[in-house]
């Protein structure tokens, strides 16, 4: 009990002295690498003593880490995973092989260097990245895959010398930080691309793809297109997994399945089968990595059934780039009526949301319990406005509850717009 009181009042002194970026915004925002070059010099630069993989993109790069870190696992690998925001538990950020840091892993890591936070002020991501390359140094990883919080060049990840970058797509999110147009935002995410390394592109794009070859050019590193080497032909949803029938350059249609169900998994599917091409991990790894990712790395959200009659999903789609793809899934599904509940941040481009969304579903507006959360009341307003009617629940559980209520057993529920209305969907409160 002690341990875990000491953890919880650590949690309260991280979260109240260091604001996170993903519950307030601008206000968290720290542009540069001082703070984290800083912490890593105190560290020893614990990241130089295990291989590492960097991953970023505007969607996706969340399930293209825990798929390929279930793969290199499945390889035999000792595998850290550094990924951002938590949904339910702040330990899910770091992980060794699916299962996270213990309380005493976090509560050691502060408490030894509190002074020192104290003083020089890093904010909360660059703590917790110090913390992850700390955590996966003592516990003497293989290789760690490690999630960008947002952008690339300017990262706090952006420390590590990676054995291979990846970049898994580009849309409009985060503009405010990383410029206006795709080819600027590439700009930024290039910015994790390292001299004579490796790196995957997951999506190709006319904006973009310049952008990337020139990096790439510029620093000797080899490149490789995802979808150019392999085609996902088909994708088929069944009741425990999704099948990609997929095509290798120059080769036949091969078959794999995955626990992961959303439809954009196809999107991801080509840079996870790229790299673990150029990471020459075999074939049998490959195949079972990608069947089991999320009952391997414990990564939820991502198109989630949570219960039947009617059926409910949560999907952590937050900007028009992911909602598209999850709207067109919802197009493919059969169902008498959709109860679509959505929260969504302040700082959205929510015109480009709306846009996407069907009219004939029945809205539940709601959000998340955090500062950045757009007011329920005023989503409402901008949702009928763009032709999208329903009704105000405040609270995340209590809208699901007022769907089942109302919904038929044929019906379905759908919950979206944020990452954070999607954790609070899960049972995060």
């Amino acid at each position: 009990m002690e341990t875990e009181q000491r953890y919880q009042a650590i949690l309260s002194y991280l979260f109240s002295q260091f604001p996170q970026y993903q519950r307030i915004g601008a206000g968290a925002y720290k542009s540069g690498l001082e703070g984290i070059l800083a912490l890593d010099k105190l560290l020893e630069q614990p990241h130089k003593r295990f291989k590492t993989i960097h991953v970023a993109g505007t969607n996706g790069k969340g399930s293209v880490s825990h798929m390929l870190a279930a793969v290199l696992q499945q390889s035999g690998y000792k595998v850290g995973l550094y990924t951002s925001p938590h949904l339910i538990d702040f330990r899910e950020r770091i992980r060794i092989n699916g299962a996270m840091i213990p309380q005493k892993g976090v509560l050691k890591f502060v408490e030894r260097h509190k002074a020192y936070l104290d003083e020089y002020r890093p904010s909360f991501f660059e703590i917790t990245t110090a913390m992850a390359f700390d955590y996966f140094a003592g516990q003497k990883v293989d290789m760690a895959v490690i999630e960008t919080g947002l952008g690339g060049r300017l990262d706090a990840t952006n420390v590590i010398e990676p054995v291979l970058s990846i970049i898994t797509n580009i849309g409009m999110d985060h503009c405010e930080y990383l410029g206006n147009t795709l080819a600027s935002i590439a700009a930024e995410k290039a910015g994790i691309i390292k001299a004579r390394t490796p790196v995957v592109i997951g999506e190709r794009d006319p904006q973009t793809d310049s952008v990337f070859l020139q990096k790439a050019e510029d620093l000797a590193a080899p490149i490789f297109f995802a979808q150019d080497g392999f085609k996902v032909q088909e994708s088929i949803q069944e009741d425990d997994c999704q099948r990609f029938i997929v095509i290798e350059e120059g080769g036949e249609p091969q078959e794999y399945c995955s626990d992961l169900r959303g439809w954009y998994q196809q999107k991801n599917l080509p840079a996870v089968l790229m790299a673990a091409k150029l990471l020459k991990i075999n074939s049998k790894a490959i195949r079972e990595g990608i069947r089991n990712a999320a009952q391997t790395t414990r990564l939820r959200g991502r198109w989630e059934s949570i219960s039947q009659k009617p059926e409910v999903i949560v999907d952590a789609a937050h900007n028009a780039h992911g909602m598209k793809c999850a709207v067109a899934q919802l197009h493919k599904r059969d169902y008498r009526r959709l109860h679509f509940i959505l929260g969504v941040v302040v700082e959205k481009d929510l015109d480009s949301i709306l846009a996407l969304l069907p009219q004939d579903a029945l809205y539940y507006f709601t959000q998340a319990q955090i500062p950045r959360a757009l007011d329920a009341h005023i989503l409402a307003d901008c949702c009928r406005k763009a032709g999208l009617h329903g009704q105000v629940v405040e609270r995340v559980q209590e809208a699901i509850a007022v769907a089942k209520t109302r919904a038929h057993p044929q019906d379905l529920v759908f919950v979206g717009g944020s990452i954070f209305v999607a954790a609070e969907a899960l049972g995060s409160g």
